[in-house]
């Protein structure tokens, strides 16, 4: 079915809100972004997603689900002309968890460190994502059954064998719940200086027990989440607005178009310049 709605290469979204289709015919090279709660399925080869100096490599039989935005790179691992890189993505609402709550408890494996992690695909797991994907060309259908499927999508994820991780990004209070404050502030902004101190008070944590947390489930400090960001949004602005890098670094935030340079290079490989001229 993914084979079939991609007939070139690339990241494509879907009439189904939330769904993209991907398809590569030789592995790639690595790509930066910001990844908000997705659940990740390959059909046929093998991707990998870095968070910070931690991989994970999916193929199929395995899933791969972020439960909060991160900054991550990611690329195709094994793909070819006759076997192509063929996967598909699908946008997570995790608050729509409490409302999936039932009585009794649910026998969890040990729950990840990390903000991302790989789980088994299951039969459970797999009918309501292949009944999601059949929708695709039937939008009469699709308008009433799509987010049903979603939701029950999301409700096989909580019920799974990591699904106590979605349960925490999806509870009001606790430590991962200041987590995804603190990240929510650093999006809004990240052009701005802070303190972790500042950040804490908006999380309501201690600023030790913040930056510990935060850490843990994104392996970056929050200087280093918001340096991400900043530079992300750099590129896209020299590659979609044509900023020049002297405009961008004090537009994301940087005193210093030096330090914005080196950081820049440090990130992805190439000096301002020289990597957006690749990249075009």
């Amino acid at each position: 079915m993914i084979e079939a709605n991609t007939r070139i290469d690339g990241t494509f979204p879907t009439p189904i809100p939330g769904l993209h289709l991907t398809r590569y015919s030789s592995r790639t090279q690595t790509g930066h972004g910001v990844q908000c709660p997705t659940l990740a399925i390959v059909a046929q080869g093998s991707k990998q997603i870095m968070l910070g100096d931690e991989a994970f490599t999916y193929a199929p039989g395995h899933c791969l689900v972020v439960s909060l935005d991160l900054p991550v790179s990611a690329r195709v691992t094994a793909a070819s002309k006759a076997k192509p890189f063929l996967g598909m993505s699908l946008d997570l609402d995790v608050k729509q968890i409490p409302s999936l709550r039932s009585s009794g408890k649910i026998q969890r494996a040990t729950k990840p460190d990390r903000g991302v992690f790989l789980s088994r695909v299951t039969p459970e797991l797999l009918d309501p994502v292949l009944r999601l994907l059949r929708l695709l060309g039937k939008p009469e259908d699709s308008a009433v059954l799509a987010p049903l499927l979603q939701r029950e999508i999301l409700y096989r994820l909580w019920r799974g064998e990591q699904g106590e991780q979605l349960e925490r990004m999806a509870q009001s209070d606790g430590n991962a719940s200041g987590v995804v404050k603190a990240v929510v502030w650093l999006k809004e902004n990240f052009d701005k200086p802070f303190s972790i101190k500042l950040i804490a008070q908006e999380a309501n944590m201690s600023p030790s027990g913040l930056h510990h947390h935060f850490k843990t489930l994104t392996n970056r400090t929050p200087l280093q989440y918001q340096k991400h960001l900043r530079l992300q949004e750099a590129r896209r602005l020299m590659l979609t607005d044509a900023m020049d890098a002297s405009a961008v670094a004090y537009h994301v935030g940087y005193a210093s178009r030096s330090q914005f340079t080196r950081e820049y290079g440090r990130l992805f490989g190439a000096s301002p310049l020289r990597d957006v001229e690749q990249a075009r």
